[in-house]
């Protein structure tokens, strides 16, 4: 076995029938829910059950990654969607209508990390200047969403990635 062959056993392209992608898959909606804006929840969790320091961290923390996400939004926020939604349209293009499974793989990946990204936004806007048992609700329902979004892509792609292996001839 050369190395070449070696190479192409390890990084295969056929994405849904790859342990890679969905250990991949896994990590990201762990890390997601784990982290609210920037902030690991389990901070969040501490700080409700009045443990004084961990609020006063948590009250920083979410005034600097806020501060920084709408920052962002506000100067590259246009760019940021353009670059997205042409990618992305790219991307669905080359996996849905010439059937390049990758593509379909790395869609199935981006489409719901970008929602998870303008739900981001949106929370960096009301958690500023909020009182610290709204900031809890808001941080909550955020994570709450999130997983609700991450359940629902899991499911889709689990759908998705059973019809192709079952579909898709093994010599292809």
């Amino acid at each position: 076995m050369d190395f070449l062959d070696l190479v192409t056993e390890v990084i295969d392209l056929r994405s849904f029938s790859n342990l890679w992608y969905w250990i991949v898959l896994a990590v990201m909606w762990s890390s997601l829910s784990h982290w609210v804006l920037g902030i690991p929840y389990h901070m969040v969790q501490r700080a409700r059950r009045g443990h004084a320091d961990s609020q006063r961290d948590l009250l920083v923390l979410v005034e600097v990654n806020a501060r920084r996400i709408l920052e962002f939004a506000a100067l590259s926020g246009t760019l940021l969607v353009a670059a997205s939604g042409f990618a992305l349209s790219a991307l669905m293009v080359l996996g849905w209508a010439y059937g390049v499974e990758f593509a379909q793989a790395i869609v199935l990946l981006l489409l719901p990390l970008l929602a998870v990204t303008g739900l981001s936004f949106v929370t960096a806007h009301q958690v500023q200047n909020a009182e610290i048992e709204q900031l809890y609700l808001r941080l909550r329902n955020h994570r709450m969403i999130v997983q609700l979004m991450g359940v629902i892509s899991i499911f889709i792609t689990a759908f998705w990635g059973m019809y192709t292996n079952v579909t898709v001839s093994p010599l292809h």
